[in-house]
């Protein structure tokens, strides 16, 4: 997961139950393709000083956007395929039957010379927000050549983090993987998921790219909505997708949809409040979020009115909820 609330909801949410949705007869399909990896969270019980050491916690968990999001859809009765690339080595055989035994369906092409991506992440004991070191290694290295037309059939939405969409080949499979799918009749998300990387190439280079994938919902958080836009106010990324959730922590999250007159009408806009959840660490709460909005929204058809994207926006918050209570247990190596 990425900095930020775009992909950690911050220091509040409503705190209330997820209802599963395993009792649906016919489950939510969705496809999930980018970063699996090793997370090596150090949780310092009190500010580092310089020089010498700190007592906290060290922990290792199933980390990358995409595979928590993945994880997630299959937590909340969704079915959940992550396609990935992951290192032939210990690392990445124990990350694959780790989302396998919370059933995804993982499709993990294996680079040799390559090892499983590690991102190591220091929590701010104060505010619960991450820092990373990443080494990517195997995660960019998946290659359109990897993919297969027949993974996107019965596919309700491909969803991307913009990592997936970066880079080569890993970036080429992320824009190849939304032709496949534009080809299967497959709904494309996006999620903005860490300004830094997106915006390497300068704003127009960005905008340029998410205007290619032209997603039908975009996620972000107010942080990067601001850095993607060069202003404050979200409203213009209706002129990048038809439905755009910014994600703001204790504050809820804003909901924009484009009106039928298309890009250039002014959009509706809807604040979504939750109530304060406090929290130690972020970590993964913006990637459930995704989840919980894209599960909801297509057991409700994909609808676009206001009521249909208001649940999914709460069932998104619900669903951040249950990631900040319940990290999830320490990745076995053995």
């Amino acid at each position: 997961m990425g900095p930020g609330v775009g992909r950690g909801m911050g220091r509040g949410v409503s705190s209330g139950a997820m209802p599963l949705l395993s009792s649906r007869p016919r489950p939510v399909s969705i496809l999930v393709l980018g970063d699996l990896a090793l997370d090596v969270v150090l949780a310092p019980a009190r500010p580092l000083q310089r020089g010498t050491d700190v007592p906290g916690a060290v922990r290792l968990h199933q980390g990358g956007s995409a595979a928590n999001t993945a994880r997630w859809l299959a937590r909340l009765g969704a079915r959940a395929s992550l396609v990935c690339a992951v290192g032939r080595d210990g690392a990445g055989r124990a990350l694959v039957a780790a989302l396998r035994a919370d059933g995804v369906h993982v499709r993990a092409a294996r680079p040799a010379g390559a090892r499983t991506a590690r991102i190591g992440m220091l929590v701010d004991p104060a505010t619960g927000e991450r820092s990373f070191v990443a080494e990517r290694g195997a995660a960019d290295l998946l290659a359109p050549g990897d993919l297969r037309p027949g993974w996107f059939r019965g596919v309700g939405v491909l969803h991307l983090p913009a990592y997936s969409l970066l880079g080569a080949p890993l970036g080429e499979a992320g824009r190849a993987a939304v032709v496949l799918a534009r080809a299967a009749g497959v709904r494309v998300s996006v999620d903005l998921a860490s300004a830094g990387p997106l915006l390497a190439g300068g704003r127009p280079a960005a905008h340029a790219l998410v205007r290619e994938v032209a997603p039908d919902v975009l996620f972000t958080n107010q942080h990067e909505a601001a850095a993607f836009l060069g202003e404050l106010d979200p409203a213009r990324l209706l002129g990048f997708a038809p439905v755009a959730i910014v994600k703001r922590g204790a504050a809820g999250a804003t909901l924009l949809v484009r009106r039928p007159g298309g890009a250039a009408a002014p959009g509706v806009r809807l604040e979504v409040a939750t109530r304060p959840f406090a929290v130690a660490d972020t970590t993964g709460a913006g990637d459930a979020f995704d989840a919980g909005f894209l599960a909801s929204w297509l057991a409700a058809g994909a609808a676009t009115t206001s009521a249909v994207l208001r649940r999914a926006v709460v069932a998104g918050n619900r669903a951040a909820a249950r990631q900040l209570a319940s990290p999830g247990p320490e990745l076995a190596l053995g």
